[in-house]
């Protein structure tokens, strides 16, 4: 019987440890990081500009309106970093977060049109974004509204 009582303790110590490395391992690149003296700026950059009106196709660092990825690209690009200019491009830089991992200055991704990945926001905390509405130009927003919360794809952590 004892061997048996040190058998079972035996197997679930390994199990527990197998799926704690496990877990270390693959769950690395998704961990929530704390909002650095960077992303703070980045998005104290991004609210400077709120209430900019949205139009479809803004060019490149124009400020007087944004679209969507117009938005991030010069936000991010005032903070040093080059984005490309479409939703769906910035879509494939950085690196994948969990949505459960957001943090401050993740770029989060929605698929608006039915189709594919059509808009971009800069994940601003407490499920909160910044981005260039189409209906009410540069806002924070819930992610979590109701609007929002069928419509989420991805997020991608960029380094700043």
């Amino acid at each position: 019987m004892r061997i048996k009582n040190l058998l079972r303790k035996f197997v679930i110590t390994s199990l527990c440890t197998t799926i704690g490395f496990s877990a270390l391992a693959f769950g690395a690149s998704h961990k929530t990081e704390a909002a650095t003296e960077q992303t703070v700026k980045l998005l104290s950059t991004g609210k400077e500009y709120i209430g900019t009106p949205y139009k479809l196709g803004s060019q490149s660092g124009v400020t007087s309106s944004f679209d969507c990825s117009s938005f991030s690209q010069y936000i991010f690009k005032l903070n040093g970093v080059k984005l490309p200019r479409t939703a769906s491009a910035q879509a494939k830089v950085g690196k994948p977060v969990a949505k459960g991992y957001l943090s401050v200055g993740d770029l989060v991704f929605f698929k608006t049109n039915g189709k594919s990945i059509s808009h971009v926001a800069i994940y601003a905390g407490n499920s909160k974004i910044l981005h260039s509405s189409s209906s009410k130009g540069v806002i924070v927003a819930n992610m979590n509204s109701s609007y929002w919360k069928t419509k989420y794809v991805t997020a991608r952590r960029v380094s700043l």
